[in-house]
């Protein structure tokens, strides 16, 4: 059974957690520990087969579950570093700033070396120095990797959200799956249907049908939702608030988002509630913990396209 670690120091998220996983949502076979991460030792987290840092509500533990990322895959480790050093919004303490724990984990990272390194950090220019720290110690380690900048609205949700997304692989294991995974695609990819041929999953082909394009179109004529995970659409012309100041409920959205709630609230804006959050909710009391904790978090749907794309490119999934 897959050995999971999540490490979160906010009491109220971790208390979070522990009920997403008694309530089945998070593998059961988990440890919650609230200590802060420079507490933790190499030789308390080096028997997990996966290790959540700055975890949050759990958001990189359910992108990986619904990746269904497999244990041959190697060990992997995710991270969400506090990105208020280095957000626009903030005071930019950067690197100066006490909350700057990069290298807390990656002195974890090089004593236990996982096999893979997933993250996330905010998009600005502060943000890109950051990287730069984190890629040349990653390449100082024997990692090669880099980031790639995607925002949770390309993934049909009603904000925007920009975020440079973290990937990174032990050079050690770089030819674990390799040619041979990229061959075993190639063939899985002549049992797919034409417009489906390419290794990356069909984006595009010669004939011009591109992420189902003919369907959704089907889709629409016929006045149906489209469930396709593409770019989400204009909430009511009001951005991330919707139709704000009217009464104009906000129109549809694509992928997880499509059965998004719309919550009208008392200053004349909508609001969007992610679906399924209520229930993640469940038995945490205070409206404004949940708000924090949701606005701290990843959207788990980017992260899971994200760990998707590398078992995609290993040849683990098809």
């Amino acid at each position: 059974m897959t050995r999971v670690y999540f490490n979160e120091i906010n009491p109220y998220k971790a208390q979070w957690l522990r009920n997403l996983i008694a309530a089945g949502h998070l593998p059961r076979n988990s440890v919650v520990d609230e200590r802060s991460i420079e507490d933790v030792l190499p030789s308390e987290v080096a028997e997990f087969d996966r290790a959540h840092f700055f975890s949050g509500i759990g958001g990189w533990g359910l992108a990986l579950e619904r990746a269904g990322w497999p244990d041959e895959a190697g060990k992997v480790w995710t991270c969400g570093c506090p990105c208020q050093p280095f957000s626009a919004a903030g005071k930019r303490g950067g690197f100066a700033d006490e909350r700057h724990l990069w290298p807390a984990l990656y002195h974890l990272v090089g004593e236990c070396e996982p096999d893979v390194l997933l993250g996330e950090q905010v998009a600005s220019l502060d943000g890109l120095a950051w990287l730069d720290l984190v890629q040349a110690d990653m390449e100082a380690a024997g990692y090669a990797g880099g980031a790639t900048d995607l925002c949770a609205a390309g993934f049909g949700a009603p904000h925007i959200r920009q975020r440079q997304w973290l990937t990174f692989e032990r050079l050690a294991d770089a030819d674990g799956a390799g040619l041979e995974g990229r061959r075993l695609s190639a063939e899985r990819a002549d049992q797919l249907p034409a417009w489906q041929g390419g290794v990356v999953g069909g984006l595009a082909d010669a004939d011009g049908r591109k992420l189902g394009h003919a369907e959704l179109q089907r889709d629409e004529q016929h006045g149906q939702q489209p469930q396709d995970g593409g770019a989400g659409r204009e909430a009511g012309g009001g951005g991330e608030c919707g139709a704000a100041g009217g009464l104009e409920r906000p129109g549809p959205v694509n992928g997880q988002w499509g059965t998004v709630d719309w919550l009208y609230c008392a200053d004349g804006a909508w609001r969007p509630v992610e679906p399924g959050t209520l229930p993640l909710a469940h038995g945490i009391p205070g409206r404004v913990g949940r708000l924090r904790a949701y606005g701290e978090t990843i959207s788990p749907i980017v992260a899971q396209a994200v760990a998707e794309a590398y078992l995609e490119h290993k040849g683990w999934v098809w």
